[in-house]
């Protein structure tokens, strides 16, 4: 069982970078973007080339962070320049990543069997390398978490919180909204792409498949630390994240672990995001006043 929970940990501290990034386009800039599926297997995809070419693992995960927000950058142009709806754009720079992603890698998948990874560096001292993950993940979600908190606490940062909140109120400012929107693209995928880097690694592989699926997981994770870690300052909401990415992944290997089939995982996670963002209706439905008149 602890094999169960620390494999969970680990796992989760490296989805909550990719959390953090959904996070920003969703609750910050109040936009749906489906570019992560294609930006995450992006970031796993130039990592893991790099890597087998002979690049240092550091090097080759910068690199993914940049061709992830590279990705970002053509969503926000999409929107801003050419006024394609922001859903829409998500899902053509989606489908392109999904040719350029086997462009990159030149096949479906990387094997990055005893290549060196930023997680070698650890293990040379003895440690397993799920420990190495622990280690090194937190180590990444803390220093992410301080720095986001104190970039969006500095007046680009509050435009872009601006912008998303109301994006009227933000031009009556005198802010640029486009500039904000495709800077707030930027930052979520290169993040995303960041957090894909880390999971081919620690999983020893890459696939052009492995972002199927992931925009849901990472609303997943953003409900679950909303809802269970509550969301009052912004530092509060951005720890919330990493918990609730933590806590779903617990969740995740707790019921495999009771006998789930594995097939079913995306079916749990779609109804349980289903469910969390239905709270608010449900809670209505179950007040007992909703129906008295008010005097």
């Amino acid at each position: 069982m602890l094999d169960i929970i620390t494999g969970a940990i680990s796992l989760g501290l490296l989805w909550a970078v990719m959390t953090i990034g959904v996070f920003i386009t969703y609750r910050i800039l109040n936009i749906a973007d489906l570019t992560v599926e294609g930006s995450i297997a992006m970031g796993a995809a130039i990592a893991a080339q790099g890597i087998t070419m002979g690049l240092n693992p550091f090097l080759a995960t910068a690199l993914a962070l940049a061709g992830g927000m590279a990705a970002g950058l053509i969503t926000g142009l999409l929107h801003t320049q050419l006024k394609i709806p922001a859903l829409l754009s998500g899902i053509l720079t989606m489908i392109a990543l999904w040719s350029v992603n086997l462009r990159i890698m030149g096949k479906a998948n990387i094997s990055l069997l005893r290549m060196n990874t930023v997680y070698t560096f650890l293990e040379s001292f003895g440690m397993d390398k799920t420990y190495a993950i622990i280690v090194l993940g937190l180590l990444l979600v803390l220093a992410l978490v301080s720095l986001l908190y104190w970039f969006f606490g500095t007046e680009i940062g509050s435009a872009i919180r601006v912008t998303g909140n109301n994006p009227h109120m933000a031009r009556a400012l005198g802010i640029n909204t486009n500039t904000t929107l495709i800077l707030g693209l930027i930052i979520s995928n290169g993040l995303v792409a960041f957090s894909g880097a880390l999971i081919a690694q620690s999983q020893s592989y890459a696939d052009v498949q492995m972002g199927t699926g992931s925009i849901v997981i990472g609303l997943a994770s953003v409900i679950i630390g909303e809802v269970l870690f509550g969301r009052q300052h912004f530092f509060g909401r951005l720890t919330a994240l990493v918990l609730g990415a933590v806590t779903y992944r617990i969740i995740i290997a707790l019921v495999l672990k009771l006998g789930m089939p594995a097939n079913d995982l995306k079916l749990f996670t779609a109804i349980t995001v289903a469910i969390a963002l239905s709270l608010p209706v449900i809670k209505q439905y179950l007040n007992p006043h909703r129906f008295r008149e008010v005097e």
